[in-house]
């Protein structure tokens, strides 16, 4: 992380985050982790405020920025070109939205069945880099989150290597939001044991995709190596566009 000086723009709550993310990988002794910015039903100009501020205080390259929905982000990237930003998409995915998903996104972080590795490859154009993707692993068993049992990734991650147009780069995970933070430690914990027996199967295996706004900090202790934060660093979320359709899927934005 770069230290902010006078040119530097003013992000008060972007340098609380990215001082308590370093501090969480230094007590663990952690690799430090990405951020991703969750920006849904954040507008265009938000974004962009953010997005030169990470720029300013981070290593070069592109900024990450995680949306759920597939309308709502290609409604934003047009006014947003040319700012370096990589495309995640964090929320979960028809299968009827994968055309425009494998074309407008960098990233898909929600892969989580055969059908959609099928569809994201069949859509994502020759001329386009591989699609990167992560498998997100329901690992609390939660009948209301969506996500592949832990039984499934091995498969599923063979389904993807399998795809030319896709790369698989690790997993994702929305542990369950237990009160008991050494609950939510222990599937954070379970997580990063499933991710490294995949890196040891999967060449190019590197993200570990878990912790949001309120326990990124214990992700990054148990081996998160991004964390998706949304409210700590937008402040309260503007409300949902009416036009959106999509049932709400990812928490983060918490």
């Amino acid at each position: 992380m770069t230290m902010p000086d006078a040119d530097t723009p003013h992000h008060p709550a972007l340098d609380a985050l990215l001082s308590g993310m370093t501090s969480a990988a230094t007590a663990s002794g952690r690799a430090p982790a990405r951020l991703l910015a969750v920006s849904k039903t954040q507008p265009a100009d938000a974004i962009a405020s953010v997005a030169a501020a990470l720029r300013a205080r981070v290593a070069p390259g592109p900024v990450a920025f995680g949306e759920n929905y597939v309308q709502e982000a290609l409604a934003k990237q047009p006014s947003l070109g040319g700012l370096g930003i990589e495309w995640h998409l964090i929320g979960h995915l028809q299968s009827n939205k994968a055309r425009e998903a494998a074309s407008a996104f960098d990233w898909v972080q929600t892969v989580d069945r055969p059908k959609l590795v099928e569809a994201l490859a069949k859509h994502r154009a020759p001329g386009q880099r591989p699609l990167n993707v992560l498998i997100q692993v329901n690992i609390d068993d939660e009948a209301s989150k969506h996500g592949c049992r832990l039984e499934d990734v091995d498969a599923l991650a063979d389904a993807i290597t399998n795809e030319p147009r896709l790369a698989l780069r690790g997993l994702m995970a929305i542990p369950a939001p237990h009160p008991d933070k050494d609950r939510r430690r222990a599937a954070f914990r379970r997580m990063r044991e499933l991710f490294d027996a995949l890196a040891s199967h999967h060449a190019g295996v590197d993200t570990l995709s878990m912790g949001m706004s309120d326990d990124y900090a214990l992700a990054i202790a148990e081996g998160a190596t991004m964390v998706r934060v949304g409210s700590a660093l937008f402040g309260a979320r503007p409300p949902k566009p009416a036009s959106t359709t999509q049932p709400p899927t990812h928490p983060e934005s918490p």
